[in-house]
């Protein structure tokens, strides 16, 4: 916006924001359909009167998780920034909650400041059924998994590709690169984690990308295989996408981020068993 047209009084309001993405058709507002982002304009409309748009880091799917999105909005009214985690949180519905409010610049964009996100994957792989960890993992129990290979295969992903193997139909996006900045998986008694983070990524890239992952950790693709896939963009090898409720927005990065780390940085806890140790294998961090 030109800066003359703007308002005197105008601020721009940071949201870290949680969601529970079971009963939500996404984050981006659709016609007919339940989203993040219009549940908080709403909650944003109860106090001011109007709907101010909210721009999100990231749109997530169907049935995906949020530990810490990021969003923002602009605001005339004369309610101070930092007050409106609390104004929301009393107006939204129980799957939402707003972890954290602040003022930025108004040159500050929460989608286009962002300089990387991470997503984490959650397997169960115990054969028993557990009600409490069945709206956020994948309960993955019909054979063993390797971690170790499926890091393997995660490790040439780091750096930038073009990765339109793992883009589902759909996007928008005019291009497919993507740079991989860091993977992990690793183990916590039954469960495995698996994390990626990247300056930004395709639609269902994610999911498409666990899906393939879990043929090379089960046996049935090999590493060279899942390799080729990828960097020769064998779309239509790529059959299967694993299931939203597994994956969750870990994080998003930037350079000039008003929050403190307690806010953002670690906010979906892990799942583990106390009589069970704990693993970790192939971390690679930039």
């Amino acid at each position: 916006m030109d800066s003359l047209k703007q308002p005197p009084n105008q601020k721009r309001v940071a949201l870290v924001i949680q969601y529970q993405g079971s009963r939500f058709h996404g984050w981006q507002r659709q016609p007919n359909q339940r989203t993040v982002q219009e549940e908080i304009e709403t909650a944003i409309a109860e106090v001011i009167g109007h709907h101010p748009p909210i721009h999100g880091a990231g749109r997530t799917d169907a049935g995906v998780h949020a530990a810490a999105q990021v969003a923002h909005f602009d605001d005339i009214s004369p309610i101070p920034p930092q007050q409106w985690a609390d104004i929301l949180n009393q107006r939204l519905p129980n799957d939402i909650l707003i972890r954290g409010s602040q003022g930025v610049s108004l040159t500050w964009h929460a989608r286009f400041s962002a300089l990387w996100r991470r997503y984490r994957y959650t397997f169960y792989t115990d054969k028993c059924p557990n009600l409490f960890v069945k709206p956020f993992s994948w309960h993955y129990y019909y054979e063993p998994l390797d971690v170790e290979l499926m890091q393997k295969a995660l490790n040439p992903l780091l750096g930038k590709h073009h990765l339109a193997a793992f883009r589902r139909a759909g996007s928008k996006r005019h291009h497919s690169w993507v740079e991989v900045q860091d993977t992990q998986c690793y183990c916590q008694g039954p469960f495995i984690h698996l994390e990626i983070q990247a300056n930004g990524f395709l639609y269902g890239m994610v999911r498409l990308l666990v899906g393939l992952l879990v043929e090379v950790g089960s046996g049935k693709r090999s590493l060279a295989n899942f390799t080729d896939i990828w960097q020769n963009q064998r779309r239509e090898q790529v059959k299967y996408s694993a299931p939203a409720k597994g994956l969750c927005l870990l994080r998003v990065g930037y350079a000039d981020f008003p929050f403190p780390s307690p806010i953002w940085f670690e906010t979906q806890p892990l799942f583990m068993f106390k009589n069970q140790k704990d693993s970790k294998v192939g971390s690679i961090m930039t």
